[in-house]
Formats: C-alpha cells, structure tokens, sequence
C-alpha cells in the first residue's frame, strides 16, 4: 500500500456510533455517581482496564503532558491515582495543579472528562494502597527511578535484584516519594456516541450556589 493509499484509507475510516441517547434528565445529579455507574458498566460488558484514564498535566514549559494511569479510588472528594513523587507529572502537579483526566470506553463508545485541581493524598491513604499491590509491583516501586535515564534493561533488573535483597525477609514498606494524588473535580463532561456524529454530552459544573452543587447542561456535539 502506498503512503497515498494509506492517507486515504485512514480518511475513510467510520464507524456508526448506534447507541442509546444520553440527556440531563437521564444522568446521577452528582457526577462521581455518574462515573460509577459509567464504570460499573464497562466492567459489565468487558471493556479492557475500565479504570484506565489519560492525565494531562502542564509541563514545566507550559506545553501539555499525558500518560495513561489507573484510577485506584473515586468517591465524593474526586479520583485517586499513585505514582512517584520525584517523576514530571507528581512535579507538575505540585508547580501546576489544574489538570484533566479522560476515561474511555470505546466499546459503550463512550467517554467521561474531568478538569480540576490535584492535591496529594495522605500519608495512610498511601501506605493503605501499597500494601494492597503485589510485591513485585512493591520493588518496582522502589527501584525504578521513574523516567530517568538508564543504560538498558540489565541495569533495570540489576536495580530490582538489590532492592528484593534488601527487602528479603521482610514486608516491602510504601517508598517515601511514591503516594497518592487526589483530583476533586470542577467541571466533568459526558460523552455519548450517537449516529451521523451527532454525539450527546452532558456537562456538570460545580457550583456551590446550586441545589446538589452541579450545574448540569447539555452541549451541542
């Protein structure tokens, strides 16, 4: 295929988004409600790592920066996420806490975005996950140093070795720059796939002067 046959076949590309209508009176009037049910339902139809969201933060330049991560906690203060503290998007967060997520779940043909500020979690809530990984995500933890320059796989392994010798006889304790973050949510955005790119999408935006704290209205697509 030539590089104008590819253009041209990337161009015709479509897929005709059947599904059912999403309107104001159809969603949770709190949207972290909403999320749940969202997930709940791409669990339900087996939509790959349903907790999996892109996290755009503002780079030291002020360009913007994303990466996939997962959701490891969602209830009424925001969306809890773990990662290095020393990596660039712990350090944009603490220069620059707005920021957005976006979760997709392309099968439902479906997508949910949120813009707010990050704040770390606390010392518990973080010892209280790490406990939960596997041990070998433990290590890891403790041995990569997270987006940084190495010479190569073996030095990566090499680094494991000695922390998993350290830790030999003993339970792997949460690494002192590696915690949580918390993103409470101002303005969340739902997004429906429907025929003739004729989407639905709600919009909450917080409002403290407004019955429920949530405006909610609807976008043209």
């Amino acid at each position: 295929m030539t590089e104008r046959d590819a253009a041209a076949e990337l161009a015709r590309r479509r897929t005709e988004y059947e599904t059912a209508g999403l309107d104001v009176e159809d969603v949770d009037p709190d949207p972290m409600g909403q999320w749940r049910r969202w997930f709940d339902e791409a669990v339900a139809a087996g939509c790959v790592e349903p907790n999996a969201f892109v996290l755009s933060t503002v780079g030291e330049d002020g360009s913007p920066q994303s990466r996939y991560l997962l959701a490891r906690g969602a209830d009424a203060d925001g969306f809890t996420f773990h990662t290095n503290y020393d990596a660039p998007k712990s350090r944009q967060l603490a220069a620059e806490p707005r920021a957005a997520m976006l979760f997709t779940w392309l099968q439902l043909h479906r997508q949910l975005r949120v813009v707010g500020r990050a704040a770390q979690a606390s010392r518990e809530e973080s010892d209280a996950y790490f406990a939960t990984r596997p041990r070998g995500s433990q290590l890891g933890a403790w041995a990569s140093p997270q987006s940084e320059l190495i010479a190569d796989r073996d030095e990566l392994d090499r680094l494991v070795a000695e922390v998993a010798a350290r830790f030999a006889d003993a339970d792997v304790p949460r690494p002192p720059n590696w915690g949580g973050w918390r993103l409470r949510p101002e303005v969340v955005e739902l997004w429906q796939g429907r025929p003739s790119r004729l989407h639905d999408r709600v919009r909450y935006r917080r409002s403290p002067e407004h019955a429920g704290g949530w405006v909610i209205e609807r976008l043209a697509p």
